[in-house]
């Protein structure tokens, strides 16, 4: 097993954990705990002498302890809050022996462990709602140090884990200390389920389509690739899953929809991870009039069930998801915006107003690309309130039906929120010879180095020709959605365990490093608490500091060594630099 450098509290904790076994205590016992109540329930329900509540067993963390000799009191918190408990120690211990309180309790739990109590409830003189503890069992003993958030009374809040980036690697962690961060999960699933809902109650089938995809196809994305070594062949994994659902409607289905996993190989932000949820929605018979509709009643409705109002707070925006919504087409909102009318440009002339309204552009943009670099530099981050954006240009949208009035235009749709993009959609085309020749379009884009550019679908043709009824389809990003539904400023807050770079590893010298440089092998763990990581660290040392820190540390841990002379500690400290001097 690999040596891992403990910290103090880790030390004291494995510590503990000895002692537990010494007494004939299973630090993780196998057998169910009985759960009667939860802590919100008690502090909800229960009255003085009210029935029901004279034996009540709990189980969670112990996330504070107060200690006052015989009694004592803690905060037990489960997954409904936090409860006090008392603890007196003729109740715990009736007979002679008091080991159960007296060392168990006081001197070998810790912050964090989880237990199971049983008792009664109770009021305390305060009037805290509280649980007499008559039995405690550890169930599971913690190894490293949690540290629960403590709240003054005037109500200012000391948070050790503020740090982001450690909160997202370690989101269990994250949840244990900061249990609203599981409320933001529940409200997620709240959201989605309300969705699920509102599209069984109009009776559309819920699907599932391949995730490892022989082609790429129904947006512009780079993907993931794999190899499949039975079939020796390459695999993409999908970036959305709109043409097997397509498949679908020419099947004979009037209504399917998919929440589903896509994966896009692209850049991180805080409004993109690269694996993200959507649910993509297809209706025959219907156009992107009647799914524009349908959509502001759906938001409006999910609003209501995750914050029981169609208006929710998103930072310093009040955005409301009341009907009807704003619409402008995409001519008009960048027209409104920038007070330039592309409607008539070529490519040339888009470069040009690129360049004059200074937007970034690069030689592999074509038509479709300049104007959606327009409207997402000069329009897209001032649309608050929920907005419909209609009537792409037909370069914009390979997969859309084009507009039945506008020429060179699609009937397409996109509703921007918070100055993001929600949602997609577009009244299908369904013309085999007309998506032929988009998708050889795309490919012209791909050679000339477009590597978002669609690819050519063969099969998914061949299922057009044999008909598809007039379709209307919608893609809704979830996490985006979660975003601004559960009022949370980045994607990362609204996923368990967001992509994240590689942790950084911490140089640490091997124990026998250490020990061919003259160290007692007992004593290399006294070295790694005292700070000294390497063999380079230990040639920086000084003696006096050093030789203290680790007699402080071996009676801190409890180790019972005996502690090294000053002499000693030189030697090692001269040997270091002599090993750094001849490396």
């Amino acid at each position: 097993m690999s040596q891992r450098i403990l910290s103090d509290q880790e030390a004291q904790r494995r510590d503990e954990l000895k002692q537990l076994k010494e007494l004939g205590i299973d630090p993780y016992p196998a057998a169910a705990y009985p759960i009667t109540h939860k802590s919100a329930q008690i502090k909800a329900d229960f009255e003085a002498g009210k029935e029901g509540f004279e034996a009540v067993s709990l189980a969670g963390r112990l996330a504070s302890v107060r200690i006052m000799g015989k009694a004592s009191f803690a905060e037990l918190e489960d997954s409904t809050g936090r409860i006090q408990l008392y603890f007196n120690r003729d109740e715990i211990c009736p007979g002679e022996d008091k080991t159960l309180y007296n060392t168990v309790f006081k001197k070998l739990l810790s912050l964090g462990d989880i237990i199971g109590i049983k008792g009664h409830a109770f009021i305390t003189q305060t009037g805290e709602k509280s649980v007499f503890v008559k039995e405690f069992i550890l169930l599971s003993k913690v190894l490293r140090p949690i540290i629960f958030p403590k709240i003054e009374e005037d109500g200012t809040i000391h948070d050790t884990l503020k740090d982001t980036e450690q909160r997202y690697r370690m989101r269990y962690l994250d949840m244990i200390v900061h249990p609203e961060v599981r409320k933001v999960f529940r409200k997620r699933t709240a959201m989605v389920q309300a969705m699920r809902d509102f599209l069984n109650e109009r009776g559309y089938l819920e699907v599932e389509t391949p995730i490892l995809q022989p082609l790429y196809g129904g947006a512009a994305a780079r993907p993931f690739k794999t190899h499949h070594n039975t079939l020796d062949m390459t695999l993409y994994l999908r970036i959305a899953n709109e043409l097997y659902l397509k498949r679908l409607i020419v099947g004979g289905y009037d209504g399917v929809y998919e929440f589903s996993k896509d994966f896009r190989n692209e850049g991180m932000s805080r409004f993109h991870n690269p694996e993200f949820t959507q649910v993509e929605l297809y209706v025959a018979y219907q156009d992107y009039f009647w799914m524009m509709d349908m959509v502001e009643e759906m938001l409006e409705k999910v609003a209501i069930a995750v914050s029981g109002s169609p208006e929710i707070q998103v930072g310093k925006n009040l955005i409301s998801f009341k009907r009807p919504w704003k619409r402008y087409t995409m001519y008009e909102s960048i027209e409104s915006f920038t007070g330039v009318d592309i409607s008539e440009m070529d490519e040339e002339a888009l470069r040009k107003t690129c360049r004059e309204l200074k937007v970034p552009t690069d030689d592999s943009m074509g038509r479709a690309k300049l104007i959606d670099e327009i409207f997402g530099e000069k329009v897209e981050p001032f649309l608050i309130q929920p907005t419909f954006i209609t009537d792409y240009p037909v370069e914009m949208s390979p997969l859309a039906k084009k507009h039945r009035s506008k020429e060179g235009l699609v009937e397409r749709f996109e509703a921007i929120c918070n100055g993001k993009e929600i949602m997609n959609s577009f009244t299908e085309l369904n013309d085999p010879i007309d998506q032929r020749e988009r998708f050889e379009e795309q490919l012209e884009l791909g050679k000339r180095g477009d590597d978002e550019a669609m690819v050519l679908d063969e099969d998914f043709l061949r299922a057009l020709e044999f008909g598809m009824p007039p379709t209307v389809g919608l893609g809704i990003g979830i996490d985006r959605l979660s975003m601004i539904m559960l009022n949370q400023p980045s994607i990362q807050d609204v996923l368990f365990f967001p992509q994240m770079k590689p942790e950084k590893k911490i140089k640490t010298a091997r124990p026998e490093d250490f020990i061919a440089l003259g160290v007692n092998a007992e004593l290399v763990q006294l070295l790694y608490n005292s700070g000294i990581l390497t063999t380079e660290a230990l040639a920086m040392a000084q003696v006096n500091k050093l030789h203290q820190n680790i007699c402080s540390a071996n009676k801190k841990m409890k180790m019972g060594l005996t502690n090294p002379t000053k002499e000693e500690v030189q030697s090692w400290i001269d040997a270091a630099e002599s090993l750094g001097r001849s490396n």
